[in-house]
């Protein structure tokens, strides 16, 4: 028989998540035996608050066992969209809400939905590893648009319209920002905006992280929310995963114009069915329960910004901004004379401390190091890297 391997399908041309792998060698060392600290892993070292867990143990045992629409029950989906509302100044109807199987997926159902062969997509820098792998994925391709620290990684409205052409379908905006923790300035929002009304392009907004914002002169804007002109042109990607520390319930949702909406649900229902049932009861809860939680978990995570950002200030070599949202602090480590990729591996060698580098996020000469973790692990962890960075000097 012929060798099959060169009928390659779009799914031969992605490549694996780089901060996944990095977290999973990090823990097959820990279960090793090793002595590891990992500041690599996105998710919350909460756990999932117990009245959420409690709807879905209910919902199990009240038979909830079935299919549910693709797009999400409709009990989720008005909820969803009262949270649009209340929340983000964002008006849609129940209809116009998709839930999905992770925010993952649906940031990848919407650029699927919006983006083909030979279309561009411009992506600020530095960007989430997923979004170009899945813009590859449809066939379209990324625009990378770089941007400074100086000017809290913010996309620049200039440099944004020089990149737009007659191809551009879509601006992928991440606010708050992983990796580098950046909280979009309302102002910024509103030119981008206006350029997006201007050129006729889509904006898919990711915002994930939306409840873990920190300084009261960087609070979350939704774009969406700016004027229903660019509500019109607006994808809004939210989840349960951050917010509840729910990232094993695969849990995701986003708003959008009916007609994208109609692309997306007829995707899910052809490869997901739906989101998990019982699941979306405690989403549900989640929701409209007790907010208590949720803000115990955004104050712990201010303190440890806190905590890791004055650490890190006093290394020499070491240069980052003060992160406002999300629990990613990313670093200029390029004095050390080392790629990133190097600076990790020699770090994870050396001194058993797991980060992520900065060449997936399109940021070569940075890392990432997350602070969802302890205070004790954040002390530790950056002793570590104070002495690995020593020895490089």
């Amino acid at each position: 028989m012929d060798d099959l391997r060169g009928n390659v399908g779009f799914m031969g041309r992605l490549s694996p998540s780089a901060t996944l792998s990095i977290t999973a060698k990090a823990k097959a060392m820990k279960a090793a035996g090793e002595d590891v600290l990992s500041l690599s892993a996105g998710e919350p070292d909460f756990d999932t608050p117990e009245h959420i867990k409690e709807a879905a143990i209910e919902a199990l045992r009240a038979g909830e066992t079935k299919y549910t629409p693709a797009a999400g029950t409709p009990a989720l989906r008005q909820a969803i969209a009262e949270k649009f509302a209340k929340e983000n100044g964002i008006e849609v109807e129940p209809s116009r809400v998709v839930v999905a199987p992770g925010a993952k997926f649906s940031v990848f159902s919407a650029v699927a939905a919006l983006c083909g062969e030979g279309d561009e997509v411009i992506l600020p820098a530095p960007y989430w590893v997923s979004y170009p792998e899945m813009v590859k994925a449809t066939g379209a391709r990324s625009v990378v648009v770089h941007t400074d620290a100086k000017d809290n990684y913010e996309l620049s409205p200039e440099a944004l319209a020089e990149s737009v052409t007659e191809r551009t379908k879509l601006l992928i905006l991440n606010t708050p920002s992983n990796p580098t923790g950046a909280v979009y300035r309302r102002s910024t929002l509103e030119r981008i905006a206006e350029i997006a009304v201007e050129r006729n392009f889509m904006i898919l907004a990711d915002e994930i992280y939306e409840k873990l914002v920190y300084d009261d002169d960087y609070p979350h804007v939704s774009v969406a929310s700016l004027s229903p002109e660019v509500a019109e042109r607006c994808v809004t990607v939210n989840g349960f995963s951050k917010a509840y520390a729910m990232t094993g319930w695969r849990l995701g949702y986003l708003a959008a114009p009916q007609w994208v909406v109609a692309r997306i649900s007829a995707l899910q229902s052809h490869t997901t069915s739906n989101p998990t049932s019982f699941a979306q009861a405690g989403a549900l809860v989640a929701l409209n329960g007790p907010v208590e939680p949720v803000e115990e978990m955004r104050q712990a995570f201010a303190k440890r910004r806190d905590l890791i950002y004055g650490l890190l200030s006093d290394i020499p070599g070491v240069e980052c901004i003060r992160p406002s949202g999300a629990f990613y602090i990313f670093c200029d480590i390029s004095s050390f004379g080392l790629s990133s990729q190097e600076f990790c591996a020699k770090l994870l060698e050396e001194t058993k401390l797991a980060a992520v580098p900065g060449s997936p996020f399109g940021a070569e000469g940075n890392i990432r190091l997350s602070y969802a973790c302890s205070e004790e692990t954040i002390e530790k962890a950056v002793g570590r890297f104070a002495e690995f960075a020593a020895s490089l000097s």
